[in-house]
């Protein structure tokens, strides 16, 4: 392989943006990787298909940990930091796969268009937490029309034994206890049964629009206050911090639930069942920890300097990530277990604890003291996390559009609010009981192409770049070897374990649209499945954009093209240790005066 500018391959060579800055500090990268972690869409609906595993279940993460995540984080760490591009242009290592960038711009933006859910809903219960009496308390409730005076919930649960005989199904004509979190969150929609399969009329909840276009309103503020790398980083690095000390807060509060302890002794009860499944489960969860899209690393270490040891960051994140969903984990278990506890042990009883994170949640900090500033100081974490979330994907995505564009470094301002205003009205679906009971087909989705996109990036570098040049250039940039055995592990084994993960996520993502409805199954074709097209139509494009025959067409399009360290000393130092076997120029500005082809 032979290293070229784009101008001479007959493209518009890449002009990095020398005032895009910097981190203030090294770990602002790190906090907000961690702030990764915080994409908390495993604990709805997905999270039934592992949720039970508990510890037992956790224990093969490590494994698949030093198999392929740190190794593919340390991948996507170096393409971003190497070349100090976002997720688009950092492709200039293999041209012919840079659609890849693009996909991922697709799928990052599908996303957040229904995970502002994931802070509408906790900003819902914090206003209403503010109110003298919580409407989903035992008191509150007794306020509320048009509710049946047989509705059986935690506050009036009768200890009469259900005959059983009453019944023809047992799974699905159970008695329903109902949670008043649960009752209070329908009554925001005219029709809403999170329990059925099939569609349901279309309707809105103009409660959950008013409060997105809060959350959405709270976004445009942190960019506009927060607009440049170094504030930006600082601002996670404390919204981080105050989330998981929340978080710390609330897990130790709950510790004095009834059936708590119960709870977290079924977390760490090693079970040889949950370990299966969590063996089985804990691949596809493990693609959570690169964020709600895909490239999110790859442009938050663009702002790294060049000599930042991402070994070292790759592992710390990784083990963060983990802490953050134990920790979510032994909550989720803590908050089951305590409607366990208030259940009486009928057979035909069936406790309505669904998103028991999110909602059900309510109704069990409604019966601690202080109530209300309970209830505030857990909805506000999880509406923080969300945040966290849904701002860090933006900044990726605005940032690797601005590397990409260059004519669109001009216009910040006005492509970031114009891109948010987008994102808030395509919301606008998902606060619908359609969005709210069908979301998770998407969820699926992305994951799926997350799996894809992961097996191509190790071909791209691996294979096509090459392992002995990754090797140089980590070396070269850190000073550090990745040893032969680790790409040897992620060029023949990783594959497999991502093979397994792809046809897990197609199975589950095909159950997961037979439930929804037909909207759902378009959005996923045009937002998440299509833009996978542009993969090979950008390869092909840049193939017809060379000269020769077909290999050689081929060979030029998968060329490393204007592939070297951003800062001039750094890019003279690279020149010198390549030599001028790998060159056939020399590492040089292009001014405007160039002609482009």
């Amino acid at each position: 392989m032979v290293y070229e500018t784009s101008y001479e391959c007959g493209r518009h060579p890449f002009k990095p943006d020398l005032l895009r800055g910097k981190w203030e500090q090294p770990h602002d990268f790190v906090f907000a990787c961690l702030g990764l972690g915080l994409k908390l869409d495993v604990f709805s609906a997905s999270y039934w298909y592992f949720y039970d595993m508990g510890l037992s279940g956790i224990l093969p993460y490590y494994v698949y940990m030093a198999i392929y995540l740190v190794p593919l984080m340390v991948i996507h760490t170096f393409m971003g930091q190497f070349s100090s591009s976002g997720f688009i242009s950092a492709f200039r290592i293999s041209p012919f796969f840079k659609g890849m960038g693009y996909v991922s711009l697709a799928l990052s933006s599908s996303v957040l268009t229904y995970y502002s859910l994931f802070a509408s809903i906790p900003f819902l219960f914090a206003i209403n937490s503010l109110k003298p009496t919580l409407p989903w308390s035992c008191e509150g409730i007794k306020d509320w029309p048009n509710l049946p005076n047989d509705t059986e919930t935690i506050c009036n649960i009768s200890t009469s034994q259900v005959n059983e005989s009453d019944y023809d199904n047992e799974l699905f004509d159970m008695k329903m206890i109902h949670v008043p979190a649960m009752l209070f969150f329908k009554q925001q929609f005219e029709k809403l049964d999170m329990y059925i399969d099939n569609d349901v009329e279309y309707n809105m909840s103009f409660p959950i629009v008013w409060v997105t276009m809060l959350v959405w309103g709270l976004v445009s503020f942190i960019f506009y206050q927060f607009n440049e790398a170094p504030k930006f980083g600082k601002c996670l690095r404390y919204m981080v911090s105050i989330t998981l000390g929340l978080l710390l807060v609330c897990f130790l509060r709950f510790l004095f639930l009834p059936g708590a302890l119960s709870g977290i002794e079924h977390y760490v009860r090693p079970d040889f069942h949950d370990f299966i499944q969590g063996a089985a489960s804990i691949p596809v969860f493990a693609l959570q920890a690169f964020g709600a899209g895909w490239g999110s690393i790859m442009s938050l270490s663009s702002f790294n300097k060049f000599k930042t040891n991402i070994m070292s960051h790759s592992w710390f994140i990784a083990f963060g990530q983990l802490f953050i969903f134990m920790l979510f984990g032994l909550v989720s278990f803590m908050l089951l277990h305590y409607f366990k506890e208030i259940t009486p042990e009928n057979i035909n009883r069936y406790m309505q604890s669904h998103w028991v994170l999110f909602i059900p949640s309510a109704s069990v900090l409604a019966s601690l003291e202080w109530a209300n500033m309970w209830t505030f100081m857990y909805y506000t974490m999880l509406l923080m996390a969300s945040v966290i979330v849904i701002v860090t994907q933006i900044f990726t995505i605005l940032n690797s559009l601005f590397d990409e564009f260059e004519q669109l470094r001009q216009y910040k301002q006005e492509v970031t609010y114009g891109f948010i205003i987008s994102l808030a009205l395509c919301s606008l679906y998902f606060c619908s009981n359609h969005g709210v009971l069908y979301f998770t087909a998407l969820s699926m989705d992305s994951l799926l192409v997350q799996a894809l996109l992961h097996l191509l990036l190790l071909l791209v570098v691996l294979w096509i770049y090459g392992r002995e040049r990754f090797q140089r250039d980590i070396k070269f940039m850190i000073g550090e070897t990745f040893a032969s055995w680790k790409i040897n592990v992620l060029r023949f084994v990783a594959p497999l374990f991502l093979l397994f993960t792809l046809l897990t996520c197609v199975i589950v993502a095909f159950m997961e649209h037979s439930f929804s409805s037909s909207s759902i199954g378009f959005i996923s074709i045009v937002l998440v499945i299509t833009p996978l097209l542009y993969i090979p139509s950008y390869g092909v494009y840049i193939m017809f954009r060379n000269t020769g025959s077909f290999c050689m067409r081929f060979k030029r399009a998968c060329r490393a093209t204007d592939w070297y360290p951003l800062e001039m000393e750094d890019r003279q130092r690279y020149e010198e240790a390549l030599g001028t076997n790998d060159l056939t120029h020399q590492l040089y500005e292009v001014t405007d005066d160039m002609v482009y082809v």
